[in-house]
């Protein structure tokens, strides 16, 4: 049993996207006996999340970490993550969030060449104590059109065919997930409603998806909760704020 009586008992979430959400991951923390509290990236006040002393994940979503214009609320939400990750709090980022961490730490997020939708495997780093290691040969499901440069304090864990930097961590506190790992097999058709518009505009062929989704969610489910507990077993609450 995976001991946690060093983390808070509560586990803090930024929700970008009413229907992206912990997916299978939510019963993984219920099992932990870890509780779970949502936030509403532009809606609710996100200072509470992100200086939170325990494990705050921030989750997906169809806008980019550039598109303060449109959506200022970014600006809130990059600043205080940069506080957060100077004084290294447990933080995991999934797509969008992994953007934001790669933009809070001074890389360059950017439009990339192929907008990636869709199940694949990952080329995992070959390094030691890898969260991923288990994601060997296992597929993922992939959805963005963005892209990061990797963080110059960055250890990169995993690229794809089209994109170089699908996740990275930074000591043993920070996780940043390009892909999906956390996707429930029985709720991908909120995805395909959800996202319906961006599927039409990029051509993806939604049965398809649907098929794929219904042959490779199950392993997938089956098997990230070990990412996430590995990630959870590494974690440092008595470090010091990293050098950044």
């Amino acid at each position: 049993m995976l001991n946690l009586d060093h983390l808070p008992d509560t586990v803090y979430v930024i929700q970008h996207l009413a229907f992206e959400d912990l997916g299978a991951w939510e019963d993984v923390f219920y099992q932990l006996g870890l509780r779970v509290r949502y936030f509403e990236a532009g809606v609710d006040d996100l200072r509470q999340a992100y200086e939170h002393s325990g494990l705050t994940v921030i989750l997906g979503g169809p806008i980019g970490v550039y598109d303060t214009e449109d959506y200022p609320f970014l600006h809130q939400e990059i600043d205080l993550l940069k506080v957060r990750l100077k004084k290294n709090l447990p933080t995991l980022g999934i797509c969008l969030g992994a953007q934001l961490i790669a933009h809070a730490l001074g890389a360059r997020v950017y439009a990339g060449p192929y907008k990636e939708i869709g199940w694949s495997q990952l080329n995992l780093s070959c390094i030691e104590n890898n969260p991923l290691e288990d994601l060997e040969n296992i597929n993922v499901l992939h959805w963005h059109g963005d892209s990061f440069d990797l963080p110059e304090q960055a250890i990169l864990l995993a690229s794809s065919k089209h994109y170089p930097n699908q996740a990275f961590r930074v000591g043993s506190n920070i996780l940043a997930l390009q892909f999906h790992a956390e996707v429930a097999s029985d709720s991908l058709e909120k995805w395909l409603i959800g996202h319906s518009s961006e599927l039409r505009q990029a051509k993806i062929n939604i049965p398809e998806l649907r098929t794929a989704s219904l042959q490779f969610a199950p392993t997938l489910e089956a098997t990230s909760h070990t990412v996430l507990s590995k990630f959870l077993a590494q974690l440092n609450m008595a470090s010091r704020p990293a050098a950044f």
